[in-house]
């Protein structure tokens, strides 16, 4: 009779080393942002350098070159955005949270996007970079072929649906939820 007690025990204890061998994997992603924290610091340099680039040449820049060189810094600016995005939600939703709570610098958004506002942020800030891409291509449209502005047109077009799709998702995902509770709601008033 005691082995029969003993077995409900002993698989109860696998399932709960299990458990936590599997919850305690979420740490496994840290290198990722780590990683990302690094190629954050890559960002840096690069948007040092095209400072560097442009500050010698700047009274001599015709000013359709230094709109491209301020385009190119916005650029470097939202990648380096959406890292951080990336890193602070991506850390905080699926590792560990951040104990910053009362910092005075902690962003607001922090801790409150989840992983469909993650999705959001992700592709808006996709399309504006590519916004930004195409408006280069724009302005400097007499040293890009035909070809090359219809596919940089096409991917944006592409960067733009995929974001009202990703939104329209959610908002039907929302909405679903949102019936199901009244649903509910009734269900339980009625008896």
């Amino acid at each position: 009779m005691a082995v029969i007690a003993s077995k409900p025990r002993v698989r109860k204890r696998v399932e709960t080393a299990l458990e936590r061998t599997i919850f305690a994997s979420r740490w496994l992603l840290a290198p990722f942002y780590l990683g990302l924290v690094l190629a954050l610091g890559m960002l840096v340099v690069k948007f040092v350098q095209e400072i560097l680039h442009i500050l010698p040449h700047l009274l001599d820049l015709p000013e359709s070159e230094m709109i491209l060189a301020i385009l190119s810094l916005i650029d470097l600016s939202l990648a380096g955005n959406l890292l951080l995005i990336v890193i602070f939600s991506g850390y905080e939703n699926f590792v560990s949270k951040i104990g910053l709570e009362g910092h005075e610098d902690r962003p607001e958004w922090m801790g409150k996007v989840d992983f469909s506002g993650l999705k959001l942020k992700l592709i808006a800030s996709i399309v504006a970079i590519s916004g930004i891409h195409l408006l280069k291509a724009f302005m400097d449209v007499h040293d890009v072929t035909k070809e090359d502005l219809q596919w940089q047109i096409a991917i944006h077009v592409v960067f733009v649906l995929s974001g009202v799709m990703l939104a329209l998702m959610d908002w039907l995902v929302e909405r679903a939820h949102l019936v199901s509770a009244r649903a509910h709601q009734i269900q339980d008033g009625g008896h």
